[in-house]
């Protein structure tokens, strides 16, 4: 069976049976007053896992991880790390360390010092102490900058010293808070990349939280996509990405077309809906089709259409309409389609050439294509 997208690392525990979690939420409800932020969760996660919980602001995901720090306890439910119950342990007693948005590094402190911090205090020998801060340092390539105070470092780099900082106690668990908030966009996307290298390097479980869709794409082994304090949907990034289990995790996971209508007809493998665009033949998500006559939901990215000024043939679907906007981003443009019923869809082209022949202009009429499979019918 193909499978859904790259595969990332040859790790996935939580398909084997016989796995034990590392983290577990059970039943995990947070109210704060008639409040409800966390709504009866639960939620496994497995050592050596970069896992990222996903979704606007106000959907819980911060509440979940300061439950897990031990900053906030749950009204019901309880959380297991390695097998033992969290339950009434403080938070200096926990094993996990948490890295916030703000950096939050000593200002008067050196960088060395503010790396050294969390040892002195938990008594470690200044000799071993100074050993395990060299160690920090080259692990983030900060060795040149020891003596500096933070505000004379970059974004980047007093992220860096946080994140040294944050792993010098070598806990079971890092939690990260929008770790990478603060960084600008180039700069992010190499800390990154930095930041998936650590969390091998050092064998450690990772989890963070990001309202960023990118950002947790890029990084995770598996991502759990909140609203309003439940699960919409966990997966790896691909399964994510190319099998979303609902509207609203199709539209809030990257760039997507939502075209609704009825059910038509269905066989095995697709259904076929119609609605104010036409007839439209998508890949069935589940086992079941659902009924003809019951409302459906055609979810398509917008790179898996393509492009032509005339009607193509042999195709599965086709919608023609005006071409509404243009967008050229350097390595892709695109194109947003208004079709004759209103509705407006945007498919993507990959800028393969330096120079394009005769591109393609406001106002033109043209034609979008793409394959049954290339898209999913929804129930929800």
């Amino acid at each position: 069976m193909p499978s859904l997208g790259s595969i990332r690392r040859s790790f996935a525990p939580w398909d084997d049976p016989a796995a034990k979690p590392y983290i577990s939420f059970k039943n995990v409800t947070k109210r704060f007053g008639d409040f409800v932020a966390v709504d009866n969760l639960s939620l496994d996660v497995y050592e050596r896992e970069f896992f990222s919980l996903l979704g606007p602001s106000g959907c819980g995901k911060t509440t979940l991880l300061r439950m897990l720090a031990g900053f906030e306890e749950p009204t019901e439910g309880e959380i297991f790390l390695d097998g033992q119950s969290l339950k009434g342990v403080p938070p200096h007693k926990r094993p996990v360390n948490m890295m916030f948005q703000s950096y939050a590094l000593f200002p008067h402190m050196s960088v060395a010092d503010n790396i050294a911090f969390g040892l002195k205090q938990d008594g470690m020998e200044k000799g071993a102490r100074d050993e395990r801060v060299a160690q920090m340092l080259k692990l983030v390539k900060l060795e040149e900058f020891a003596k500096r105070k933070p505000d004379q470092l970059s974004g980047g780099q007093r992220q860096r010293v946080a994140l040294a900082r944050a792993v010098a106690k070598r806990p079971k668990l890092l939690l990260l808070d929008e770790p990478l908030g603060a960084l600008d966009k180039k700069l992010r996307e190499e800390t990154q990349f930095e930041l998936m290298d650590l969390q091998q390097q050092l064998g450690l479980t990772f989890m963070i939280v990001t309202h960023d869709q990118e950002e947790a794409m890029t990084m995770s082994d598996r991502i759990a996509v909140m609203d309003k304090g439940i699960i919409a949907q966990i997966g790896t990034p691909a399964e994510i990405y190319e099998a979303p289990n609902s509207r609203y995790v199709a539209d809030f996971i990257g760039s997507g077309n939502i075209l609704e209508g009825n059910v038509a007809s269905s066989d095995d493998a697709h259904v076929t809906i119609k609605g104010g665009d036409g007839e439209i033949v998508g890949a069935l998500r589940g086992s079941k089709a659902p009924a003809n006559g019951e409302a459906a939901w055609f979810a398509i990215r917008p790179e898996k259409m393509q492009v032509s000024r005339s009607k193509p043939e042999n195709v599965d679907n086709a919608l023609e309409g005006e071409v509404w906007d243009i967008a050229y981003l350097g390595d892709m443009t695109i194109i947003n389609l208004k079709l004759d019923s209103g509705n407006v869809v945007q498919a993507s082209m990959i800028n393969r050439s330096r120079l394009v022949e005769d591109p393609i202009g406001y106002d033109e009429r043209i034609w979008l294509s793409f394959s049954a499979d290339s898209g999913l019918v929804l129930e929800r």
